[in-house]
């Protein structure tokens, strides 16, 4: 019993002279050095504090400011006007200090305040430099003279080592668009969807509603512009997520899987070691704002807020609406394994644990053969389904004694991890494997995820791994920004022994994870089961298929002098076009990071130049030279369209917002209503690649990530979620029902992969680059 022994702090005897205390040395030391470790990750929280604090200026400026002040007031010069006299009589102790220590206070405390305006005009003036974008609509390559002036300005002001949250307080706010160009946008995307009666409906409509009562809605949203740091982000994550009533397993959870050819290490537990361990570097960087920031363009700052709470974080069910907790620097997480929940401490005198200590402690769990208590098994399919049924659960069995203590250990955790007892990946014999692996990671067995914590970490019993992500505290460049760092820290930096262990000593003398204890009456297990049923019923029903499209890549898209993502998104148009025989409403998520609190905004991405362009393909009467000319229009448009989202003009965020002010109002809007209930049968999104830029991909071709995907939006429709991986490989993850006859994810990736080669046949460019 040595592990329990060390586990005591100390012990106690009663004698006839009192109490004899007895501490244990050991345990005082380990509990000294967390407190070392605890004040030393404060004193760097607070200097990088102060760095963020005061950018884009520095402490040392204010130091040059008051010398400076202090050199002009003894050589006789008032720099202040006479504010440092009124200053001086103004002071409170005056009377109890000498006129030369007045004096000098005085002229600090103005070098101060001169030095905190200039610290804001400053922030200002890089503002309103980051609130230009003509960048952003200039051909690539081709810069104005005025784009170059701005870019030294800015470099200039930005200075030489801004911290993760150093641009936040300089980020321009996203700006409201006027209500004549949403409307004339909106129109203007769906034209190819309606016929000419459709839409000359849709026209009139429009026009009544942009003369009454849309102008009262735009000043409502105007106002909270000017107060709120977003006029949009609140509004999203409260409407579109947490209020939805829905399971969020597989309609808004997400998935992000592992390297696609490469698995460091066939152990599970020395897997879970390195990654939870990197995963542990990268919130002490987090903790310190040390992680760079994001910057377009090498200069152009992106949005840091998303990351506040990627840890220790867990969207709590409600009656009505969820909503998010966040806490501070959690010590431990928990872990799931056949049925089991184990509590495991990640910190042992005051530091992390290393890698070898993680994997002992896994492998504790993996070893452990105790069968789950009744009810435990399935408890996490409570998070999978509809979500008021998993709150009136959570008040009436989770709030008192063991089952609350148990409750809060998961909700509280760091993050949750499974060990799964399955095996999963990429396997070039097996077409399916990565289909498998998807579904595994979107929904896995409906119970075996913890849903609502921020992400669920999944190890495999072969040493893959995957993540599982709820929606409504980020999006997928965030995590996929974590993702990045850690398969990186644990191949080329962490490693593995020859026989796949985690390097570095084992000290068996940490106690063992605790096991989570639980009482669920049988009315709670009712409850649990119904909620898996529900959840099965949704997971059964899902159809993906991973496509590897490996004909060619980034690099002769390149060639095509064609935006990547444009040639892809006509390639999803005319494919979708095959497959269906009809046009349909599409969505492809744009970021809205270069202002503050910015998270996404909607690219119509079937327009008239796309259809055109699609049914000229279709038309065997049309040359090449036709096609060609067609479809470079329609990506033009398609990279414009992009554009005008990523700086704050697109459409829909506007019109939701103008949604939300009706209902507030409480003024009917059926222009609004229709537009709000369109569905949106083919929902696109590219995963970000290579963010930290810190697996060099031309070195080790094997390592790269393969992305990651989501749930069908529509019961009729598809969901694509594609990832440009180096310059010759591109992975879709397709998603759709099995029970609407529209849809087959096989047959749309096999649509997908004819559509690409036969744009690429236009341009004559055969060989791989």
């Amino acid at each position: 019993m040595a592990e329990a022994h060390q586990a005591v702090a100390f012990q106690f005897t009663v004698t006839p002279d009192g109490i004899d205390l007895q501490l244990s040395r050991e345990v005082l030391k380990h509990i000294y050095l967390s407190g070392v470790t605890s004040w030393k990750k404060r004193a760097i929280r607070f200097k990088n504090g102060v760095l963020t604090g005061v950018y884009p200026a520095s402490p040392s400026s204010w130091l040059i400011v008051v010398i400076a002040i202090m050199s002009t007031m003894y050589a006789r010069i008032d720099p202040s006007r006479g504010m440092i006299d009124r200053i001086k009589t103004s002071l409170p102790v005056s009377e109890f200090m000498t006129v030369q220590t007045q004096m000098v206070l005085s002229a600090i405390l103005f070098a101060t305040g001169l030095w905190l305006s200039f610290i804001f005009l400053l922030r200002y003036i890089l503002k309103a430099l980051l609130s230009y974008h003509s960048w952003i609509f200039e051909s690539h390559g081709k810069m104005s003279f005025s784009t170059k002036i701005w870019l030294v300005l800015v470099k200039l002001l930005s200075g030489r080592r801004p911290l993760l949250y150093s641009f936040q307080a300089s980020l321009p706010r996203l700006p409201v668009p006027s209500i004549d160009d949403t409307i004339r946008r909106y129109l203007e995307s769906v034209r190819p969807l309606l016929d000419d009666e459709q839409y000359k409906q849709m026209e009139t409509v429009a026009n009544d509603f942009k003369k009454d009562p849309a102008p009262k809605f735009q000043k409502h949203l105007k106002l909270k512009s000017w107060w709120a740091t977003n006029y949009v982000s609140d509004w999203w994550e409260e409407y579109i997520y947490l209020r939805g009533r829905d399971p969020i397993m597989v309609n808004s959870n997400f998935y992000t899987m592992d390297l696609l050819y490469v698995i460091p290490t066939h152990r599970q537990a020395a897997r879970a070691g390195n990654v939870v361990h990197a995963m542990l570097q990268y919130r002490r960087k987090l903790d310190v704002f040390i992680h760079n920031n994001e910057l377009a363009l090498g200069i152009v700052p992106m949005c840091s807020f998303q990351y506040e709470r990627m840890f220790n974080t867990t969207r709590i069910p409600g009656i009505e609406t969820d909503f998010v907790q966040h806490l501070k620097d959690r010590k431990h997480l928990v872990v799931y394994h056949r049925g089991r929940f184990f509590k495991v401490w990640l910190y042992y005198g005051g530091r992390h644990l290393w890698p070898s200590e993680l994997e002992l402690q896994f492998q504790r769990i993996l070893d452990d053969k105790s069968e789950p208590q009744p009810g435990e098994l399935k408890l996490p399919s409570l998070t999978a389904g509809n979500r008021v049924p998993w709150a009136r659960a959570r008040l009436k069995y989770f709030t008192e004694g063991i089952n609350q203590a148990s409750l809060e250990a998961i909700e509280t955790a760091a993050f949750f991890l499974t060990l799964d007892d399955e095996a999963h990946g990429y396997d070039p014999e097996n077409i399916r494997s990565l289909d498998l692996y998807a579904k595994s990671l979107l929904h896995g067995k409906c119970y075996d995820r913890w849903f609502d914590k921020s992400f669920t970490l999944i190890v495999y019993k072969n040493g893959k791994i995957g993540v599982n992500t709820e929606h409504s505290w980020a999006d997928s460049p965030i995590i996929g920004h974590m993702w990045e760092y850690v398969l990186a820290t644990d191949c080329f930096q962490l490693g593995y022994t020859a026989e796949g262990h985690c390097k570095g000593d084992i000290n068996k003398s940490l106690a063992s994870p605790t096991k989570l204890q639980w009482d669920i009456p049988k009315a709670c297990q009712e409850i649990i089961e119904s909620s898996y049923m529900i959840a099965k019923g949704i997971a059964n029903d899902v159809d993906f298929h991973g496509c590897l499209f490996n004909e060619f890549g980034k690099g002769l898209i390149k060639k095509c002098r064609t935006s990547p993502d444009a040639f892809i998104q006509l390639g999803l148009q005319l494919a979708h076009y095959r497959d269906k025989g009809e046009f349909c409403l599409t969505y492809e998520s744009s970021m809205t990071r270069m202002f503050r609190e910015g998270r996404t905004e909607t690219v119509r991405s079937c327009t008239c130049e796309s259809t055109a362009f699609v049914r000229a393909m279709e038309d065997e009467s049309t040359t090449n030279e036709q096609r060609l000319a067609l479809f470079k229009k329609a990506a033009d448009k398609h990279q414009n369209m992009y554009r005008l989202a990523m700086t704050g003009a697109g459409i829909d965020r506007h019109l939701f917002c103008l949604y939300i002010v009706s209902k507030v109002m409480g003024i009917d809007s059926p222009f609004l209503k229709q537009v709000l209930s369109e569905p949106w049968r083919l929902s696109t999104s590219q995963t970000p690649q290579q963010q930290l830029n810190l697996i060099d991909i031309q070195k080790f071709p094997k390592y790269v990530g393969a992305g990651g995907g989501f749930g069908p939006v529509a019961d009729d429709g598809y969901g694509v979620s594609y990832i440009i991986v180096g310059e010759n490989l591109i992975t879709f993850h397709i998603s759709s029902k099995f029970s609407s006859p529209e849809t087959d994810s096989f047959r749309f990736g096999q649509n997908i992969r004819q559509a690409m080669l036969d744009i690429r046949a236009l341009f004559n460019l055969k060989e791989k680059m």
